[in-house]
């Protein structure tokens, strides 16, 4: 009798232990093995903690306006681990993104992390679009003080909907978010995606696909 509980208790803890294990989330768009290489880390790596100085935790240019002049009319000043060393393993980054009049933040994606924008200035129109097969898209018009959330990887986007400028500051869960804008990944990917697989996925004649490709 004895045996069959511990047997029972046995079983209950490997269960939990396999019920825990999982793979850790990427920070990065791919982690190739490398049996016989060097040390590479999903992530980077860390440096001495005695060596850390106030800086490593530290930007300063948020206040700043970025420049709107391009065929968008955005501009996204990111401050991830990239800028802050500090925020490696910490999961957590910010953004600042400036809209000129009518200018949008294009269709995107953030593949490793889920995005809460705040308007800080202007009126934005700003939506998502659920997962198939629905593809149900949600829109809001957020005026300064709103908050808006949207969710880990799904394509989103924002457009000033006001007559001057807006300005937004978007915080993301992920020191390393990435970012896949669909209009560049789809239409300006290198080396080009075949026109004859765009033509047929947007039912559209070859000619209008080359067209657009050019734009990229």
């Amino acid at each position: 009798m004895a045996s069959t509980r511990y047997l029972f208790i046995g079983f209950l803890a490997l269960s939990y232990s396999i019920a825990l294990a999982s793979d850790p989330s990427p920070l990065q768009d791919f982690c190739v093995a490398a049996p016989t290489g060097q040390v590479f880390v999903n992530g980077l790596v860390c440096k001495d903690p005695k060596l850390a100085q106030a800086d490593d935790f530290f930007f300063t240019g948020l206040d700043k306006p970025g420049n709107t002049s391009n065929p968008v009319g955005s501009k996204v000043t990111a401050v991830n681990v990239a800028q802050i060393p500090g925020l490696n393993t910490l999961g957590i980054s910010i953004a600042r993104v400036d809209y000129a009049p009518y200018g949008i933040n294009p269709p995107h994606t953030h593949p490793r992390a889920t995005e809460i924008l705040t308007v800080l200035e202007g009126t934005l129109y700003v939506g998502f679009i659920t997962s198939n097969p629905e593809n149900r898209l949600i829109t809001k018009v957020l005026q300064k003080g709103d908050v808006f959330v949207f969710p880990q990887g799904l394509i989103h986007f924002q457009r000033n909907a006001g007559y001057g400028k807006a300005v937004a500051i978007a915080a993301l869960s992920s020191q390393n978010p990435g970012v896949i804008t669909i209009a560049n990944a789809v239409f300006g990917s290198n080396p080009p995606i075949s026109d004859d697989v765009l033509a047929k996925a947007f039912q559209v004649d070859k000619n209008m696909v080359d067209r657009i490709q050019a734009q990229f």
